[in-house]
């Protein structure tokens, strides 16, 4: 029988919530403890987990626990250095669960206790983190304890007021995800900055970015004329950590308090393997449903939540799926609100990425054939006021090509020339695709 105890931090401090215990995956169950249940301030770690005494069966453990990890490659490289098998997702949260995507914590019986600590990210190792792939990302998440959802190399990193980089060690937490260049796709690095700096000044909400160029500690000339794909990365400030009422220090620098978040995958109880819409699931419904119930502010998030889904069909990007789209909770987890829009690249510049997107758009789903008239039907899907959303659509729609290239002018002038093929390419293939 296996069990993992689960926490979550409120204000800064971190509380038992519940246990998940089992003997295999497919029995394992999730309940909230009953001292936490009769404290008073009780909140559910999830909105398809509410409070109950009542344990939650294996599928709803599942999907929501399971949200926390990595995909792909990445598992699978994690579960063959620790001899575990990668669909034996409890062993490898066990593995992973002192540093999470939003404030929960996992600890299995056997948890050794790490001082946290925040360790030198040197030169050598970042270029080591930049130019291995996703085998040296594997490492590290699992010597440093953190876990990252998604399919690519990530980990998470503390950046100094110096600018300096440092690997979060045991429970301590990050401020920044470093996300490595994919090796199937050219300079999506560069990629993911342009599709970003573009949303910024279209007036969508997005986390801070940086490229971070890396290099070993005996640079050539030649790298330093021309970097290469592989010698990048790409860094975002963590929209789920907040150094507002932090006071705790680790090794002399502030530590960020962690505020909880869930993607709208776990939100809606749906697993990482339904994460792209299958035929009549409607999933764009069922995310302005999803904020009109839980939403501080509903009205303004969805029309927030609008914006970035006519941006992804405006940047091209086809793999926008709802674990891409997440919600964020306050200090308190007591209020919810739509996160920063976070994971958008332009698919439509690879040839071997799929023409279909992650969800339909007013009952289509192919890129290309999308038009204004399948948001208009959106609008009567989703129950949204047609007049107003449409007028947003047609301003974003009018501004977009300036504020791309714009943002191609920025990305350049930060050392990177790509961005400016790449956002005349992503208009050549817009273009072709209206005609």
């Amino acid at each position: 029988m296996k069990k993992l105890d689960v926490s979550i931090e409120i204000n800064g401090r971190q509380r038992e919530v519940g246990v998940i215990s089992g003997s295999n995956d497919y029995d394992a169950s999730f309940c909230y403890s009953e001292h936490y249940l009769d404290s008073g301030t009780a909140r559910p770690i999830s909105i398809s987990l509410p409070l109950t005494e009542e344990p939650y069966g294996p599928e709803a453990t599942r999907r929501f626990f399971e949200g926390l990890l990595p995909e792909g490659f990445m598992r699978r490289t994690v579960a063959e250095q620790n001899r575990t098998d990668d669909g034996d997702y409890l062993s490898i949260l066990e593995m992973l669960g002192a540093e999470c995507l939003g404030a929960v914590q996992i600890k299995g019986e056997n948890y050794k206790y790490t001082e946290p600590s925040y360790r030198l990210f040197d030169p050598e190792a970042m270029y080591k983190l930049a130019a291995e792939g996703a085998t040296r990302s594997a490492d590290l998440v699992v010597e440093a304890h953190l876990s990252l959802t998604g399919a690519s190399g990530k980990v998470g990193a503390y950046k100094n007021t110096e600018g300096q980089w440092f690997l979060p060690v045991g429970s301590a937490p990050s401020t920044h995800i470093l996300k490595q260049s994919h090796i199937r796709y050219d300079k999506i690095v560069q990629n993911e900055q342009l599709a970003l700096r573009t949303a910024e000044f279209l007036g969508i909400d997005v986390p801070k970015s940086e490229i971070v160029e890396a290099y070993p500690e005996q640079v050539h000339e030649s790298m330093l004329r021309a970097p290469l794909t592989e010698n990048v990365l790409f860094a975002t400030e963590r929209y789920d950590r907040t150094f507002e009422g932090a006071e705790s220090l680790i090794d002399g620098m502030l530590c960020p308090l962690r505020l909880h978040q869930e993607d709208f995958g776990q939100a809606m109880g749906i697993p990482a393997s339904g994460k792209y819409e299958r035929l009549g699931e409607k999933h764009m419904k069922k995310m302005f449903d999803l904020l009109r119930r839980c939403s501080a502010s509903p009205i303004e998030d969805q029309m927030k939540l609008w914006d970035v889904i006519v941006f992804h069909w405006l940047i091209g990007n086809t793999d926008g799926h709802i674990k891409n789209f997440a919600l964020v909770y306050d200090a308190n987890l007591k209020a919810v609100r739509l996160a920063p829009a976070y994971d958008i690249v332009s698919t439509i510049l690879y040839d071997t990425h799929s023409s279909e997107m992650a969800f339909s758009v007013g009952g289509q789903i192919e890129w290309k054939k999308i038009d204004r008239s399948c948001f208009e039907e959106a609008c009567k899907e989703c129950g949204l006021n047609k007049k107003l959303f449409m007028q947003r659509f047609d301003e974003k729609r009018a501004v977009f090509r300036d504020a791309l290239r714009r943002a191609a002018e920025t990305v350049r002038d930060e050392g990177f020339e790509d961005a400016l093929w790449m956002a005349e390419r992503i208009l050549e293939v817009r273009d072709a695709a209206a005609e």
